[in-house]
């Protein structure tokens, strides 16, 4: 690591108490836990590090002081990806490639949060961080470039693959059923996608997590799984909303087929989540719980 970058790391932690962690994402919600996590740390939003100017991010780092690197920003709107291939690429594959290229020369961890859409959805076994890729989109291959491009830049790094993420925070399937549900009697949903819903607080936890320990232990890192626990459908997860929310709103389960969207979306996101058990004592969440905590917080 460079004296300066050391120096203003120290000046950081002596001054302010603070751990040096740097996070890409303001907004997002992942972000937004972390930040009540982190309430002194930095928060980079798109008006201080735009995702689609991967050399902007990498100086972002470099200037920072930071001793550590959360990655919770990316391009996200999974159908719109379909026609703005570039876009993605740049934000979810080059970006993260360049933020681990600037953290490994700096010598410093880097965090960054991938997804299911990895794989191909293929079966009904858990997919572990070890099974072969296949994404069957656009979105889901830039994420997988992404990964590929922080494990060549080499350092030390951790990939957080997870699936379903909710909060009270931004547009998410919780929110979005909370609003139909209020509105109409019955909602048609599809039962043959199967994943683990996962709380963002949860996920920021985990980030957090994944950041101090590999700042503890310079051989810790790599590609780790982590979903909410039990494995449901997106009808199961739409009828325990409602349940919960004392919503009379019926759900109805329909085929993917019955469903078209721009972008296909796996039929199998469950994932084996007990390698980031064992390395780091992070357990799969209860997305039952975490979703009743969600729906306190969205109460008036």
């Amino acid at each position: 690591m460079a004296p300066a970058a050391r120096a203003a790391g120290r000046r950081r932690k002596a001054g302010q108490g603070m751990s040096g962690i740097l996070v890409f994402g303001r907004t997002g919600q992942v972000a937004r836990e972390l930040a009540l996590l982190l309430p002194e740390e930095t928060f980079l939003g798109r008006d201080q590090a735009d995702l689609s100017d991967p050399a902007a991010c990498a100086a972002a780092i470099r200037a920072s002081g930071a001793d550590a690197v959360i990655n919770a920003a990316a391009y996200t709107a999974v159908d719109r990806a379909e026609s703005e291939p570039d876009l993605a690429a740049r934000v979810n594959g080059e970006a993260p490639g360049a933020m681990a290229a600037a953290c490994a020369e700096l010598g410093i961890p880097f965090v960054h949060i991938s997804t299911d859409y990895v794989f191909d959805g293929s079966g009904t076994a858990p997919w572990r961080e070890t099974d072969a890729t296949g994404p069957l989109g656009v979105y889901g291959a830039t994420k997988l470039a992404g990964e590929r491009a922080i494990a060549a830049a080499g350092g030390q790094w951790a990939v957080l693959r997870t699936s379903w993420v909710f909060s009270a925070h931004g547009a998410n399937f919780v929110k979005t059923m909370l609003r139909l549900g209020a509105e109409r009697d019955e909602l048609r949903v599809v039962a043959d996608q199967h994943g683990g819903p996962t709380p963002a607080r949860d996920i920021a936890a985990a980030c957090l997590t994944l950041a101090v320990g590999m700042k503890g232990d310079p051989e810790k890192g790599g590609v780790y799984h982590f979903s909410g626990a039990a494995d449901t459908s997106w009808a199961g997860f739409a009828r325990e909303i409602m349940t919960q929310a004392g919503l009379p709103c019926r759900v109805t389960e329909i085929a993917t087929a019955d469903y078209p969207t721009p972008a296909q979306r796996p039929a199998n996101s469950r994932l084996d989540c007990s390698a980031i058990a064992q390395d780091f004592g992070i357990y799969r969440p209860d997305w039952q719980a975490g979703l009743a905590a969600v729906l306190t917080e969205l109460k008036p």
